[in-house]
């Protein structure tokens, strides 16, 4: 894996990390969870992210 690669994965799980956080404290729905998750994985293209990106995080 590549210095940019590994960039993006970590950019993308940070990112999700902390929308995720805002999922469960009520501040953004589960709709505009999945459509950040959908512009960051367009944006950041992670290796790893997209084998999680057809699996629900939300319960």
């Amino acid at each position: 894996m590549s210095e940019e690669m590994f960039n993006a994965e970590k950019l993308y799980r940070a990112t999700m990390t902390i929308a995720k956080s805002m999922l469960t404290k009520g501040l953004i729905t589960a709709e505009e969870y999945t459509i950040i998750d959908t512009k960051m994985l367009e944006k950041y293209r992670p290796i790893f992210g997209t084998l999680l990106a057809h699996t629900s995080l939300t319960l």
